[in-house]
């Protein structure tokens, strides 16, 4: 991606007292684009007149943070911004070409990663181009997935700074500051303050919400959150399944429960038809619960039908293998 830049350094302005010097500054002023931090393995292209040597050829930043030029040799970019680095490299060149014009834009971000993991919608490691805060960074993963739930952990290298974040803490190894957040008070506007900017080499991992899931013959089988609660009725996950299909056996309806013992889960008889007319109590589910709704064809309740994986709509793997 070439992000242009559209600043002189040699561009003669008049020299008519105070109004000169505000057209100097205003001349002067970085874009958007020339606060980038140039690093390691960025990619930089030099354009500009009597240049011919340098101009609209590719040069890669070292892992020293140096380019090499021809006539020039080494420069020193690691660190500086892309306004910086104009201005030093306009300097340098002005020993052997009179009035440079060089203007410096990047053609590959490469120096400044952030991971952004858990549930988004497209987790992987995206480059910084400009200014990001932790939404955006979100934004830029694809968003938030079904499942995400409200918490957010940040992980920053120490040479980037401490986290600004309550709670923030150094790892075991004194590496890593490391802080846990809350998205919604983000995005509600409770704590915007805690929306802080993304550095290079950030971590950012979204946790996945605590859910239940339903299957069977519902209206609507699926996963469902539980926001902050730790436990929900029956009726409460039938409710968000949107209710039970008319060949639904409502007697013969089970709770699926995860086991501690490897390979075994629990089963819960569940009859959803005295629930509901409230002749039985509304039994909890618990996270990662399946409430099982099977038909009335008179087969038997077959849960051993279930697949070892049960997975939602959006493919997500509800147990690991029993």
């Amino acid at each position: 991606m070439l992000v242009s830049a559209s600043f002189s350094f040699s561009a003669k302005l008049p020299d008519n007292g105070r109004n000169g010097e505000a057209a100097t500054a205003n001349t002067l002023k970085p874009s958007a684009a020339q606060i980038y931090v140039l690093g390691p393995d960025d990619q930089i292209i030099v354009q500009g007149p009597n240049a011919e040597d340098i101009s609209n050829k590719p040069a890669r930043i070292d892992a020293k943070g140096d380019v090499n030029f021809p006539l020039i040799g080494s420069l020193h970019a690691g660190g500086l911004t892309l306004h910086e680095f104009e201005q030093l490299l306009n300097t340098r060149i002005g020993a052997f070409v009179r009035n440079p014009q060089l203007v410096v834009s990047v053609a590959e971000y490469k120096s400044q990663p952030v991971s952004v993991f858990g549930a988004v919608n497209s987790p992987g490691i995206y480059q910084i181009q400009g200014r990001k805060n932790l939404v955006e960074m979100i934004s830029l993963a694809g968003g938030l997935r079904s499942d995400a739930g409200s918490a957010i952990t940040v992980t920053r290298e120490l040479p980037q700074g401490r986290l600004s974040l309550p709670g923030e803490h150094l790892d075991e190894s004194g590496r890593y500051s490391t802080a846990d957040l809350q998205l919604p008070d983000i995005t509600t506007g409770r704590r915007p303050d805690q929306n802080i900017e993304a550095k290079a080499h950030d971590v950012i991992s979204v946790s996945r919400g605590t859910m239940v899931y339903v299957f069977g013959e519902v209206k609507k089988a699926g996963g469902f959150l539980m926001a902050d609660q730790s436990s929900i009725s029956v009726i409460q996950a039938l409710s968000l399944a949107e209710g039970a299909e008319r060949t639904a056996d409502l007697k013969h309806a089970r709770i699926i429960r995860n086991s501690s013992v490897p390979a075994k889960w629990q089963e819960i008889s569940c009859d959803l038809g005295k629930i509901l007319n409230g002749k039985a109590e509304d039994l909890g589910l618990r996270p990662q619960d399946i409430l099982y709704v099977p038909g009335s064809t008179g087969k038997k309740v077959a849960l051993r039908a279930l697949e070892t994986a049960v997975t939602t709509g959006s493919g997500i793997v509800i147990w690991g293998a029993r």
